[in-house]
């Protein structure tokens, strides 16, 4: 089954290993205030890192990431700033977008991921 939810979640549990095994410890996934969403929060030496996850068939009609628009950068940077204040986190904020590319949806053998550090800021 290949629905919009079933698509995010896969892209987002790709995304999240994909982070597991470059280091990374997730923290948190699917942070949700009123301010917005944020995919995953990963940690790793003094960053921590908020991801936005993109998940598109292929770029067709452009890479995964013109997609976090400047309204979304926005949400995400001010629903990191809750989650900074509410939790204490004094790590170093980051803000990547990692781009799932599946060009048949969940039976993709191997999905295209590309991560792009610093994608954004405040």
């Amino acid at each position: 089954m290949n629905d919009k939810k079933t698509l995010g979640n896969w892209g987002e549990d790709k995304a999240a290993l994909y982070l597991r095994l470059h280091g990374y410890r997730i923290v948190e996934r699917n942070f949700r205030c009123r301010q917005g969403e944020i995919d995953v929060i990963a940690q790793k030496g003094g960053v921590i890192a908020f991801v936005e996850v993109k998940l598109r068939k292929n770029a067709e009609h452009g890479e995964a990431r013109e997609f976090v628009t400047w309204a979304k950068q926005r949400r995400v940077i001010s629903a990191a700033e809750l989650w900074l204040m509410k939790t204490g986190c004094e790590l170093q904020p980051r803000f990547d977008v990692i781009e799932v590319y599946a060009p048949e949806g969940t039976d993709t053998r191997r999905p295209a991921i590309r991560h792009l550090e610093n994608a954004f800021s405040l």
